[in-house]
């Protein structure tokens, strides 16, 4: 590590942060409107407010400009290395983190959406003391930012979570992808790339496997027809990989020449169940590849009608009351009707009806659906072309995509996601044989 270089980091950040305080006019206000749109994320205390403004640095707009380039346009006595070193920064970004290990005067973090690692360095605002009580395994949610080719430098607070089980780690992760979706893959864009082509590919797998992107079925078919196309998709994965679906593990290992005793005692050698691998081996179970599962909710699995979109980008959505949605607008007289304004409040406020669903009733009921709006929002002058769009952002409905549900993850991910599905299951099972074995009144 370039000791010189991290000296020089550190103070080049506190001359970053003290200028984001300290300017006034538009600057001030951008940070004032970026900390309250982002303040709802967890906890919000000292740290989470220092994340917030260290992320504001190179994600915030003062006009069309980021704090970061304002900051070397107003700075004239920056060095050329100065300005090196900061424009670099603009790769900084927020991540769920594992210590690895300690290393001289620093720490060794996989980031776990990635699995990438890091050796990374403390900032001016991290004392020795707090650097000493972090111990290997523990999770830590930070901000990073390069200093040099191969090392990085905590680029804010750091947000400790502990040493957390398997079970807790996938909850911290569900948390980290809701509440910093722009970060998902953000040091791996490759990965986001190939989540991004499994979307569209499961919407066209959708789209050949019942003939439409939008059908209607009852809840329990639409589950069993979703449970086929999986199906589907994984014996058309063993197909391109040249597997047998029609083969069990050990048939194919048995053609491959695999030795059964030397693949247990190297599952055992990486810390896994030598057992389970054997059962596994002689198990005669046919082999079943793991795509996106869809697992439908009870609610949308037990309604009488659900209408399913698919979109390459959006995914696929579900809904239990389009139906109902649909019969409202094309009624004689809408607003007449008993669930109307239930139903226009529950689709405004409810983000399982997201931008797209609305666009299709824009496309399909035009005039009912602008003289319902301008009645149930009490705006005689709503015109759905011009205010439809600006009434959907102010019910946090953007028009931007996120990557859905179904779209691949790394393998480390899955493994990990399987695992705690194991747990759970193991845990549920434990419970229901002690429930069995007690006696007497409770």
């Amino acid at each position: 590590m370039n000791v010189t270089l991290l000296e020089q980091a550190k103070q080049l950040q506190e001359t970053l942060v003290d200028f984001i305080y300290d300017t006034e006019g538009e600057l001030a206000v951008a940070l004032e409107k970026y900390a309250a749109e982002n303040s709802n994320k967890e906890r919000y205390d000292i740290k989470q407010q220092n994340l917030i403004i260290d992320t504001f640095i190179t994600e915030g707009r003062v006009g069309e400009q980021t704090p970061l380039e304002l900051f070397l346009e107003n700075e004239p006595n920056l060095t050329e290395s100065d300005r090196a070193l900061v424009n670099n920064w603009k790769r900084s970004f927020t991540g769920l983190f594992e210590i690895i290990q300690t290393i001289p005067n620093g720490l060794e973090l996989m980031n776990w959406l990635t699995a990438k690692h890091y050796n990374v360095y403390p900032n001016a605002r991290i004392s020795e003391a707090e650097m000493a009580r972090w111990q290997p395994g523990e999770i830590l949610l930070t901000r990073i930012a390069p200093i040099g080719d191969r090392d990085w430098m905590i680029f804010s607070d750091c947000i400790p979570k502990g040493k957390l089980s398997q079970p807790k780690l996938a909850v911290a992760i569900g948390e980290f992808k809701k509440n910093y979706k722009e970060y998902l893959y953000s040091d791996a864009p490759e990965l986001l790339e190939q989540a991004w082509e499994s979307v569209a590919r499961y919407h066209q797998e959708f789209v050949d496997f019942f003939g439409s992107d939008r059908i209607t079925l009852s809840g329990s078919k639409l589950n069993t027809k979703l449970a086929e196309l999986q199906s589907k998709m994984s014996q058309k994965i063993l197909a391109s990989a040249g597997i047998d679906p029609s083969k069990s593990l050990q048939e194919v290992m048995q053609e491959a020449g695999a030795n059964e005793e030397a693949i247990a005692e190297a599952a055992a050698e990486l810390g896994t169940d030598s057992e389970a691998v054997t059962e596994a081996m002689k198990s005669q179970e046919k082999l079943a590849m793991v795509t996106p599962k869809v697992e439908l909710p009870p609610e949308i699995k037990t309604a009488e009608q659900v209408t399913a979109f698919s979109h390459p980008k959006w995914g696929q959505m579900f809904i239990p009351t389009y139906t109902k949605f649909q019969a409202m607008l094309e009624a004689e007289d809408p607003l007449s009707q008993e669930n109307c304004t239930f139903l226009v409040r529950k689709y405004l406020e409810d983000p399982q009806i997201n931008f797209f669903i609305w666009q299709q009733l824009k496309k399909q009921y035009p005039t009912q659906l602008e003289k319902v709006l301008q009645t149930v929002l009490d705006r005689r002058d709503f015109n759905l072309d011009r205010d439809l769009e600006a009434t959907l952002k102010e019910f946090n409905k953007f028009p931007e995509t996120e990557l859905p549900e179904t779209a691949s993850v790394p393998q480390h991910l899955h493994n990990l996601f399987e695992e705690v599905v194991v747990q759970v299951s193991k845990s549920k099972s434990k419970g229901k044989k002690k429930q069995k074995t007690a006696k007497g009144f409770k």
